[in-house]
């Protein structure tokens, strides 16, 4: 009996232990009107109020504007935000979010499929609302990102998730918003020996890209094709522009190459990574071409660069006219998105560009921008406050956030952790 109370209490400690380092659960839907006063509010589009009321109802923005005491606030619960920020929730474009738990475990990378050419395939219905990242994301103020497959030549489609739900559907507020074109390189890096080496299959790949294609628009032009193609009925929305092309390039030839390929077969694309599209702004700007700038935390490509050019990136495609948004890419580095928004202010850019970068603009792009990235009423209330500067990792703290007007629990398995450990130290253990 003894034995069987000392194992009864150990499972019950080991259970308490599990569940207390689970995800916090999500939030109900709005139930009463609310309204935050005082805040300097960055709106997204490049306006701030720096005494701001915001109030919002059924998970709606109902108004925005200046807490000069003429709006009448009665009825709604009062939170004093004096002192503080007001941001709209950030959005990180291009993340394997809830696909990829742990890069080195196989079994929980659901970012791939098996082949060069998956169009047919859907990220969203992989997609894992139970994933620990997603709760340390929020914690920097990012509320929504697009969640991307990998692999191959075309790996499938994107869907855009909000970050608290009980499963994808929930998740869920665009899906398959677009597809995903990993354009071949001519030439491929050796680190081992520093040397560059020419693709001999180059072309071959690229005609292979555009066999695809051109079956896909003769097989959507049938009225109904019969047999069903999934492969060639999931391309469909790219020819009626109901859907994004997002093609992955990041030198000057790539991206040059990716361009003239959209525009034979009338494609509304995007350039994802963009290394290289300061050199190519012209370009992109005839064309009406965005680009969402990945990885802007690292050295330049060439030896001949400036040290910092992908720091100065952000600037420069802002000053040349290009919509452009700054992405983080993968799962748990998506924390870092407002901290490369902050650095690229340290080297240029404008500060309220450099939260549109990662707001306003990423909802353009991934055509959103009717519901999100920016204060304004009618749209979600999707936003969040913070003490400190929210792009300086030395002073940002994410306070209190709204998805959908539903105020989400905050914490996480890296809070839970730091507890945990200060509870050991405080005991002398």
């Amino acid at each position: 009996m003894f034995k069987f109370k000392i194992a009864a209490t150990v499972l019950t400690a080991l259970i308490f232990i599990q569940l207390s380092a689970q995800n916090p659960v999500p939030a109900p839907p709005q139930t009463e009107p609310i309204c935050i006063l005082g805040a300097k509010a960055h709106i997204g589009n490049g306006e701030v109020i720096e005494n701001s009321l915001l109030m919002f109802e059924n998970g709606k923005i109902v108004n925005i504007g200046v807490n000069d005491g003429s709006i009448d606030y009665a009825g709604y619960k009062v939170i004093d935000a004096s002192g503080k920020d007001l941001y709209p929730g950030f959005i990180a474009a291009n993340t394997n979010l809830g696909l990829v738990e742990i890069g080195a475990v196989r079994s929980t990378r659901d970012a791939r499929e098996v082949g060069s050419l998956n169009p047919n395939v859907r990220s969203i219905i992989a997609y894992n609302t139970d994933s620990e990242i997603i709760p340390t994301i929020r914690n920097h103020g990012v509320l929504t990102a697009q969640v991307c497959p990998q692999g191959g030549i075309m790996p499938g489609s994107s869907s855009i998730v909000q970050l608290d739900g009980w499963n994808w559907e929930d998740a869920a507020l665009k899906t398959d918003n677009g597809n995903h074109l990993n354009w071949p390189r001519q030439y491929s890096y050796n680190r081992r020996t520093r040397s560059y080496s020419k693709d001999k299959k180059y072309l071959e790949k690229v005609r292979e890209i555009e066999n695809l294609f051109e079956e896909a628009i003769a097989y959507n032009k049938k009225d109904i094709p019969q047999p069903k193609n999934l492969k060639l009925h999931a391309m469909s929305g790219l020819f009626d522009k109901t859907q994004k092309l997002f093609i992955h390039a990041n030198d000057v030839a790539s991206i040059s190459q990716a361009v003239v390929f959209a525009k034979k077969y009338d494609l509304d694309m995007v350039i994802v990574g963009g290394r290289d599209a300061w050199r190519v702004t012209e370009l992109l700007v005839e064309n009406n071409i965005p680009v969402i700038l990945e990885r802007t935390h690292r050295l330049p490509q060439r030896a001949d660069e400036d040290i910092d050019q992908p720091f100065k990136t952000p600037a420069m495609l802002s000053d040349a006219g290009v919509l452009f948004a700054i992405s983080r890419g993968g799962n748990w580095t998506v924390r870092n998105l407002p901290y490369q928004a902050g650095q690229a202010v340290a080297f240029g850019l404008d500060y309220e560009k450099a939260v549109m970068a990662i707001s306003s603009n990423v909802a353009r792009i991934l055509g959103i921008n009717d519901q999100l990235g920016t204060l304004e009423k009618g749209k979600a209330a999707t936003f969040f406050i913070s003490s400190g500067d929210v792009l300086d990792m030395r002073s940002s703290t994410v306070e209190q956030a709204f998805i959908q007007g539903s105020s989400i629990d905050l914490d996480d398995k890296q809070k839970y952790l730091n507890r945990k450990f200060e509870e050991k130290y405080e005991r002398g253990e």
